[in-house]
């Protein structure tokens, strides 16, 4: 993957956390652990990612995860929450802050490596993170997509929210939701990312 492959990254929150993130940004897992939010994480994997570290770098809990596309394995299991769930769009410009890792799948994965961002894109696999779907006939073979689908950047600590460029729904009453809290984004509904068409 090329860095001009990426136009946006992709930031998977309950709407609720919306006015938090606007205020205090984007927080890595063991930061936001200080304030009261809503999670759509599943617990089994962050039992993994709690105990996990970036090789040369810091505990996964300590970074703020992104992903490439956020039309992944993640979002699909989260597919009937849509109406609750938004996608911020992140401003590819966090590539070049200090210590940001490129996780080239699922962090979570022991099969994932990490490299230094903006050059570790390199090792990112474009055609798989951008397909549509990443089911094969080999059933090892959907294993890797799954995993490659995933491919993460990580963000020590936070994400300022001047790097929140918009956000995704999935439908009008989502778009709504986000309407009456009056904050200053643009609304994009896509429910293809979402699953919903």
């Amino acid at each position: 993957m090329d860095r001009d492959d990426l136009q946006e990254l992709h930031y998977i929150t309950p709407i609720e956390n919306i006015p938090s993130i606007m205020k205090y940004g984007i927080l890595s897992h063991r930061r936001a652990k200080r304030l009261r939010h809503q999670s759509i994480a599943m617990e089994d994997i962050q039992g993994i990612r709690d105990g996990k570290s970036v090789p040369r770098g810091r505990r996964l809990h300590e970074y703020v995860n992104l992903y490439i596309h956020a039309r992944n394995p993640m979002m699909f299991k989260r597919r009937d929450r849509h109406q609750e769930i938004s996608v911020l769009r992140i401003s590819t410009d966090v590539l070049d802050l200090p210590n940001v890792v490129i996780a080239d799948g699922n962090a979570a994965s022991d099969y994932t490596a990490f490299w230094p961002s903006p050059r570790g894109l390199s090792h990112v696999n474009r055609d798989v993170v951008f397909a549509e779907y990443w089911t094969h006939t080999d059933p090892i073979e959907e294993w890797k997509h799954k995993r490659i689908k995933c491919a993460e950047v990580l963000v020590p600590d936070e994400v300022e929210p001047k790097f929140i460029i918009g956000v995704y729904v999935s439908c009008e009453d989502a778009k709504y939701a986000i309407e009456r809290m009056g904050i200053a984004l643009e609304i994009t509904i896509n429910a293809h990312l979402f699953f919903q068409d």
